[in-house]
């Protein structure tokens, strides 16, 4: 069993795993483990342009895993958009 990624993306929020550290965006998302464990990832994205995070985020996050798409999934109480599988 590998690693997978799923990323839940609440309603309203284009800005999801996005962070502004100082003027500049960072990329963050929790990698869980298939023995129970979990890992911090932070990417510093070099840019203090919002709109250019979030191209590099998309980008990144398609990078880590090709088979991504951003659909909607109505189905999560607490998110309305998430990245599946294709």
């Amino acid at each position: 069993m590998s690693t997978q990624l799923s990323i839940r993306v609440p309603l309203g929020n284009p800005n999801h795993h996005l962070w502004n550290n100082n003027g500049t965006w960072w990329l963050h998302y929790t990698i869980h483990r298939p023995d129970y464990t979990k890992a911090r990832v932070r990417h510093s994205l070099g840019t203090g342009l919002l709109r250019e995070a979030r191209c590099l985020r998309d980008r990144l996050l398609t990078a880590a895993d090709p088979n991504l798409a951003l659909t909607k999934n109505t189905d999560h109480p607490h998110t309305g958009t998430a990245w599946n599988k294709r």
